[in-house]
């Protein structure tokens, strides 16, 4: 079945943004009504005005809440509601500090950021009727879903009595998605251990193991052993990479335990090990076939060799995560379809894509309410343009308020408006780029797009980057942006000194006074340092680990700002250009 393309339009008609702004109308007024009387609402300096101008409105019918809100409410940053949140890490959680917080009640998660830069974890209160996702059923045929489902913590509600009435999982935004959608309560796992879900083709108990590496091993353990998989899912493309470097590197571990069916004696997995080892059958046949193909790098189009109906990865692959598109497409091959399946972030924020394919065009799921700044305006709430507003080709910072909290929390990415769904009225996006995420030298400031652009430079010629991070380079005078670069094992050698040239060729191409800004001592060329190959795929177990941060939404920042998080990459150097 061949499915048409959606193109968005350029402009909405007059009915098309009564409808969009009446839905929109229609939302806003279930979250004031829902949460104007929490803690929260009813003491927030940020909406002091706002309360006092509705306080003697009948708010589910009375228009005018609409225009108080969006005159009266000002921008709601994280330290508002900390305060209250730190409630929660006073155990036991007392009912009568931690009810009614944000929204009506008690929380079922604590969803925390991932802290890509090295700041301090955020913390969001979400609630089971907020998050289902239901791109997470809809899949058809055999897949190897990539996903955990594992919690940091269990925090305890209970009353002054001391019994305890609520139990609330410390965890990813992901991990809730997953276990709210599927019904999945942690009270229940046990029961769950022995099975697969339907159509998926690792155990269920894989999403329970807490090390990255383990995880990702036995999860290429099933798909290897299994030649039936149509589909794999993975959130971010750099994670299924990690899942091709790990097969290359465990190649013969990984052959021998489907040659005998035995699960290999790994890390981390004895809580599992026997539900795992239940699926496990030996197929000396299977062995045969594989090692015929050989491991991921020894041809083009590798993974459609070893999974003939594969059909299609998804995975989120814009921004930083298309850095290893290029490695992926040899890979899979022309035949398999990367889909970019749409947008997220902790705070609640989702997209969805319009189109199947690498495109990223998403329109935002219309269950909460968006609005949007233009990041060449002032940041006041007099430039807030709402969703009928938008103009393509302009850049634009959401600002959320969601069904778990009365608030105007601007989003730190940037979105790029493409036009209108034609079919729900909704403005369509492409991601463009975190906010605040850049080098800043004496001679200027070098933004996120702007270092992804010299690695699609570098990219266009023999030598490819596949991963990198970037960071301010004060070891001499002037300050430069530094790189860290990951490429081919085999570009190691005379090859690699073309790509210096390159970031050189970048940089002259984008900034026309560069050149200038060098002889003048305003800063010096950029400085390139190649790492160990698997450097990245590392540096992410290492933040699981030593961050705690979730194994799906694990990330590389584009400018690297943490001394620790440096200090670790420079160890793992092996050349500088």
């Amino acid at each position: 079945m061949t499915i048409g393309t959606i193109h968005p339009l350029c402009s909405l008609s007059p009915e098309d943004k009564i409808l969009l702004r009446q839905g929109t109308d229609s939302r806003l007024r279930e979250i004031i009504c829902a949460n104007i009387a929490t803690r929260f609402a009813s003491s927030s300096s940020s909406l002091e005005d706002f309360r006092l101008a509705v306080a003697n409105k009948d708010m589910k019918n009375d228009a005018t809440i609409f225009d108080d809100f969006r005159r009266l409410v000002s921008f709601t940053e994280y330290e508002a509601y900390r305060p209250l949140l730190m409630k929660f890490k006073e155990p036991p959680c007392k009912l009568s500090e931690v009810e009614n917080l944000l929204t009506p009640g008690l929380p079922d998660f604590l969803c925390k950021s991932s802290s890509t830069s090295g700041g301090e974890q955020k913390v969001f209160p979400r609630r089971s009727q907020t998050i289902r996702d239901q791109g997470i059923t809809d899949i058809s045929g055999k897949i190897v879903d990539i996903y955990t489902i594992i919690y940091r913590d269990l925090l305890q509600v209970a009353t002054a009595s001391g019994e305890v009435v609520h139990t609330i999982p410390l965890t990813a935004s992901s991990v809730a998605r997953w276990r709210t959608t599927m019904n999945w309560s942690i009270e229940t796992d046990n029961a769950r251990m022995g099975s697969i879900v339907p159509g998926r083709v690792a155990p269920w108990a894989t999403g329970l193991i807490i090390h990255r590496h383990s995880f990702l091993f036995i999860h290429a353990l099933f798909a290897l052993a299994d030649p039936h998989v149509d589909q794999f899912r993975v959130l971010y493309l750099s994670m299924f990479m990690d899942i091709v470097r790990l097969i290359q590197a465990e190649w013969e571990i990984l052959l021998s335990s489907i040659r005998d069916g035995i699960i290999p004696d790994i890390e981390y997995i004895d809580h599992v090990r026997a539900h795992l080892q239940d699926h496990m059958r030996a197929d000396p046949k299977r062995v045969e076939e594989l090692r015929h193909i050989g491991p991921p790098l020894s041809c083009p189009g590798w993974a459609q060799r070893v999974w003939p109906r594969l059909t299609t990865l998804g995975a989120i692959c814009s921004g930083v995560f298309s850095t290893p598109l290029p490695k992926a497409r040899t890979v899979l091959g022309p035949n398999i379809t990367i889909h970019n399946f749409g947008y997220g972030c902790t705070e609640g924020l989702r997209g969805r894509a319009i189109n199947f394919g690498e495109s990223g065009d998403f329109f935002l799921t219309n269950e909460d309410v968006v609005e949007f700044l233009d990041i060449t305006n002032e940041q006041t709430i007099d430039n807030i343009v709402q969703a009928w507003d938008v103009r393509p080709g302009t850049l634009y910072q959401p600002i959320y308020t969601s069904r778990d909290g009365l608030w105007r929390y601007l989003i730190d990415d940037i979105l790029q408006a493409v036009g209108f769904h034609p079919r729900n009225g909704l403005p369509v996006f492409k991601f463009f780029a975190r906010k605040n995420l850049s080098i800043r030298i004496y001679a200027c400031e070098i933004s996120e797009t702007t270092l992804m652009d010299v690695i699609r430079i570098i990219n266009e010629g023999f030598t490819k980057v596949h991963e990198f991070t970037t960071v301010l380079d004060d070891r001499d005078s002037p300050e430069t942006v530094g790189f860290f670069f990951e490429v081919a094992e085999d570009a190691v050698g005379s090859n690699v000194q073309l790509i210096k040239q390159k970031v050189l060729e970048a940089f002259l191409a984008i900034y026309t006074d560069f050149q200038q800004k060098v002889d003048l001592g305003r800063m010096r060329q950029p400085t390139v340092r190649i790492v160990k190959p698997g450097t990245f795929m590392e540096y992410r177990q290492w933040r699981v680990d030593g961050a705690g941060v979730g194994i799906s939404q694990v990330k590389v920042p584009v400018v690297m700002q943490d001394s620790k998080a440096i200090e670790w990459m420079v160890e793992r150097v092996v050349m500088e250009l």
